[in-house]
């Protein structure tokens, strides 16, 4: 929500979103750096992040129809395909 919740707000000043998208990211930020230490216990960094990035595509594209309305089509479907495909060659042992 911090860097596209905005989209929706075409009419609030700028600066105005800029320091609500900033503060919104700092809390993430204040969780995922403490996860990562944790989870690095037992994932490798390569790991860790392909974990993060698929978790935001997810949430991502449930915010860009939901919220957004904006159409998922097929090359999207493709695309996050790959993407997972991806993803469990970084997993794969």
């Amino acid at each position: 929500f911090a860097w596209y919740g905005h989209l929706k707000f075409t009419s609030t000043p700028l600066v105005t979103v800029i320091f609500i998208s900033w503060g919104i990211a700092l809390i993430e930020y204040c969780l995922a750096v403490p996860a990562n230490r944790i989870g690095h216990e037992v994932y490798s960094a390569a790991q860790l992040k392909t974990m993060q990035e698929v978790i935001t595509l997810v949430i991502f594209s449930l915010f860009s129809i939901f919220y957004l309305k904006e159409a998922f089509t097929w090359n999207h479907v493709l695309g996050f395909a790959l993407i997972a495909g991806g993803a469990a060659l970084i997993f794969r042992g």
